[in-house]
């Protein structure tokens, strides 16, 4: 296990742990000594991240649901409060590409089933764990977002408006907590890695050119840290640069 533990003592909730970026950086965030309290919708994934967690001697609480089950997430702070009276860390990592097809062709159930997971469960997090951030001495909340949003390609519609929610919705907060409190937001633009969901956007790719969720996962945690300090802006990891309100070139 890490010597590092700089989140010793710390309560950190990961969403969409039970795979990629989630799992990895849920792991990341044990290792360093965070207590994870892991959300998913697969039951066996979490649970290997529960043993992985274990293995490496940290300690996690499994909650299983559905992101787009609003109530449950409206649950998970009542129980944080209970057990904890505080949140020190939040990575929102959940998310779904939906289909790549014109923006006219996405049927509007689909639409909904995107605009719910990749968006609206984000503002719902952030209403029922923001008291709980705020409770912490250096709350921090860490945000997935893409390129996508970006970079105008046809097809990819229902999925860049819904990261570009997630940006606004981001900065918006990050500007709501900049002053007169501890808590600090953060965008993270992972960029192609080798996960499931960028095998599906891109099939012919070859995954072994990629780098990895574990690759990923050490950044996140740095921004999870009480020591950092920075709000608003966003995380690029291609090119391993804190960026501001501009986009990534």
């Amino acid at each position: 296990m890490s010597t590092d533990k700089r989140l010793d003592g710390r309560v950190a909730v990961v969403t969409g742990a039970s795979r990629g970026i989630g799992y990895a950086t849920a792991l990341a965030l044990a290792k360093a000594g965070a207590h994870v309290v892991a959300t998913g919708r697969t039951q066996g994934g979490l649970e290997e991240l529960d043993d992985a967690i274990k293995s490496a001697g940290g300690s996690a609480t499994l909650a299983p649901f559905d992101i787009a089950d609003f109530d449950a997430i409206d649950r998970l702070g009542a129980a944080l409060y209970q057990r904890f009276g505080k949140l020190d860390a939040l990575v929102a990592n959940a998310g779904m590409l939906g289909s790549l097809t014109p923006l006219g062709h996405i049927e509007p159930k689909d639409w909904d089933k995107l605009v719910a997971v990749n968006l609206t469960a984000n503002w719902r997090l952030i209403r029922s764990l923001d008291p709980l951030l705020r409770a912490s001495g250096a709350g921090r909340a860490v945000f997935l977002t893409s390129s996508a949003v970006h970079k105008d390609r046809a097809y990819w519609g229902g999925y860049a408006v819904t990261k570009a929610g997630v940006e606004a919705l981001a900065r918006s907060y990050a500007a709501e907590t900049a002053a007169n409190t501890a808590v600090r937001v953060m965008l993270v633009n992972p960029g192609p890695l080798r996960t499931a969901m960028r095998a599906k956007a891109m099939p012919g790719e070859d995954p072994a050119t990629l780098k990895t969720p574990a690759d990923l996962a050490p950044k996140i945690v740095a921004l999870c840290a009480p020591d950092w300090s920075e709000t608003g802006r966003l995380y690029d990891f291609p090119s391993d640069r804190v960026l501001g309100f501009n986009p990534p070139s």
